[in-house]
C-alpha cells in the first residue's frame, strides 16, 4: 500500500519516527558544538601555557647573555620538529631572526597576546611560491618589547584546532547521515509492520460494524500492545455476541412459551363473559386470571434477573455468607412440599462453607434446583429422595443436589440451561424451563460453574464456588 507523504505524515509511526529523528538530530548537534567549542578552548589554553613557559625560558636566555644568546636559542628551537613561531625583529618591524618570513600588518604594534588569530607565512614559502605574497597559515602569539626595544613574537600555528574542527564537522554529518538511515530503517522495519496491523484491525472493525460479530481482531501472538488490546477487545466481542444471542433467544422463547398463558388467560375471560352470568363464576375465573398473572410476574422477574446477571450487573451487594445456613433453611422450607409427594429431602454439610456471595441469588438458584428435583424424583421406582450435600473440595465449594429420578441424557444436559427450555420428559411438570437458567447465572455472577452429571439413576447439579471468594477468619 502506498500512502502520500501528508497522508503517511498523519500516522503515529511516522510521527514518533520524526520526532525522534529530530528530538537526536538537536542532540547530536549540541553535543558534537559543545565537544568541539571545549576541545578548542583546552587547546587555545594549553597552546597559551605552552607559549608563556617558552617565553619565560627565552626570557632567561636573554638575561644571562643578551641578544646574541637569545638569537641563538631562538635559532635552535625555530629548526626543531613541530617548532612553535619564533621571531625577533628590529623596533621598526623588520624581521632579523626566526622561523616567520611574513606576517599580518600590525601583529607586533602592541605587546601581549594576540587579540585574534592572525595569518602568518612560513621562512621558505616565499621562494617556494613567489607569486603568493599573502601569508596562508593562521597562529595565535605573544609580544614582547625587550629593553632595546627589539621586538620578540613567540606563537603557535592553529592548524591542530582547525583539524579537530573539520573532524568534528565530518563526524557531525557522519552521525546526521547514520540517523536518517537508521530512522528510515526503523520505519520501514518497525513503522510498516504496525502500519500493516492498524490496517487490520480496521479492516475487521469495518467488517464487525457491518454485523459480523463472528469476526474478531487479528492476534499475531508477540504479545504487544497491539495483542493485548486485540485479546480484550475479542473478549468483548465475545461477551457481546453473547448477549445479542441471548437477547434473540429470550425474544423468541417469550413470543413462543409465553404465548400458551395469554392464551388461556384469554380464554378464562371469553369465558367468564360467555357463561351463566353468576358471581361465584366470576369470582373463579378472577382468581384464576390471577395465579397464571402471578406465573406470568414471576416469569418475567426470573428472565429480568438472568438478563441482569448475564450482563454482570446487579443492585444486590456480596458479602460473607454461610452457605450451610442457606441449605438448612432451603431443606426446611421445602421439607413438607417433599413429604407430601414422597419424596425424602435430607441435607449433609461439612468443612468451612464461609464465602463471599449474595444470600439471596444463592437461595433463589438453590430453591429453583431443590424443587426441580423434588418434582422429577416424585414417583420414581426406588424410594425418591434427594440430597443436598455441602463440602470444600480442590480449593473450591461444592453444593450439590443429587436425586434418583428419570435425570436428563448426556446429549440433553447444556440445552437443560438454557432459557425456555423444557426437555421431552419435562412437559408434564408445571414450570417456565427457566431454572436452571436462572441458577447457571447466579454461578456466573459469582464467578462459578453450574455442572450437570448424571447418577445412573437420577442427576446430580453441582453449584461450585471459586477458592478465592472463601471468607477467612478475621483475627
Amino acid at each position: 500500500m502506498r500512502l502520500a507523504v501528508p497522508a503517511l505524515m498523519k500516522t503515529t509511526a511516522a510521527r514518533l519516527s520524526a520526532l525522534f529523528l529530530i528530538l537526536f538530530a538537536l542532540c547530536a548537534t549540541v553535543l558534537v558544538f559543545y565537544m568541539s567549542s571545549l576541545s578548542v578552548r583546552m587547546l587555545t589554553a594549553q597552546t597559551q601555557e605552552t607559549i608563556a613557559a617558552e617565553v619565560q625560558v627565552l626570557g632567561g636566555a636573554y638575561q644571562r647573555g643578551g641578544l646574541p644568546l637569545l638569537v641563538r636559542f631562538v635559532e635552535t628551537r625555530s629548526r626543531q620538529p613541530g617548532a612553535n613561531l619564533y621571531l625577533i625583529a628590529e623596533p621598526t618591524g623588520r624581521i632579523l631572526s626566526g622561523n616567520v618570513e611574513g606576517l599580518e600588518p600590525g601583529v607586533m604594534a602592541a605587546e601581549g597576546w594576540t587579540q585574534r588569530p592572525f595569518s602568518y607565512r612560513r621562512y621558505g614559502e616565499g621562494a617556494a611560491r613567489e607569486e603568493d605574497a599573502e601569508p596562508s597559515h593562521q597562529a595565535v602569539a605573544l609580544v614582547l618589547r625587550l629593553p632595546n626595544q627589539m621586538i620578540l613574537l613567540v606563537g603557535r600555528d592553529l592548524g591542530e584546532p582547525a583539524l579537530i574542527r573539520d573532524i568534528v564537522n565530518r563526524a557531525l554529518i557522519l552521525a546526521f547521515g547514520m540517523m536518517g538511515v537508521g530512522a528510515l530503517l526503523i520505519w520501514f522495519f518497525v513503522g510498516r509492520s504496525a502500519l500493516k496491523r492498524i490496517d487490520q484491525v480496521s479492516d475487521a472493525s469495518r467488517r464487525i460494524m457491518g454485523g459480523d460479530l463472528s469476526g474478531r481482531l487479528p492476534v499475531s501472538g508477540s504479545g504487544d500492545e497491539f495483542d493485548r488490546l486485540s485479546e480484550n477487545l475479542n473478549v468483548m466481542l465475545t461477551r457481546i455476541a453473547r448477549l445479542n444471542e441471548g437477547l434473540k433467544q429470550v425474544s423468541d422463547n417469550i413470543a413462543h412459551d409465553l404465548k400458551t398463558p395469554l392464551t388461556r388467560l384469554r380464554n378464562r375471560a371469553e369465558s367468564a363473559l360467555g357463561g351463566n352470568p353468576k358471581e361465584s363464576g366470576y369470582r373463579a375465573a378472577l382468581e384464576a386470571t390471577i395465579s397464571e398473572s402471578d406465573q406470568l410476574i414471576r416469569t418475567f422477574n426470573a428472565i429480568l434477573m438472568i438478563s441482569r446477571l448475564e450482563a454482570g450487573y446487579s443492585a444486590e451487594q456480596t458479602g460473607p455468607v454461610d452457605l450451610a445456613e442457606i441449605v438448612a433453611d432451603v431443606v426446611d422450607l421445602y421439607e413438607p412440599a417433599a413429604e407430601d409427594v414422597g419424596v425424602a429431602l435430607k441435607s449433609v454439610t461439612a468443612g468451612e462453607t464461609t464465602l463471599q456471595a449474595n444470600r439471596e441469588l444463592v437461595a433463589q438458584a438453590l430453591s429453583n434446583i431443590v424443587d426441580n428435583a423434588i418434582k422429577y424424583s416424585a414417583g420414581s421406582v426406588d424410594a425418591p429422595k434427594v440430597v443436598v450435600s455441602l463440602r470444600p473440595e480442590a480449593g473450591a465449594v461444592v453444593l450439590e443436589i443429587a436425586d434418583n429420578g428419570p435425570g436428563i441424557p448426556e446429549e440433553d444436559r447444556d440445552r437443560a440451561t438454557e432459557r425456555f427450555v423444557r426437555l421431552e420428559q419435562s412437559r408434564s411438570q408445571p414450570g417456565s424451563g427457566l431454572g436452571l437458567s436462572l441458577a447457571k447465572a447466579v454461578m456466573e455472577f459469582h464467578g462459578g460453574r453450574l455442572e450437570l452429571s448424571g447418577r445412573n439413576p437420577g442427576l446430580s447439579v453441582k453449584m461450585i464456588f471459586p477458592g478465592d471468594s472463601r471468607k477467612d477468619e478475621q483475627g
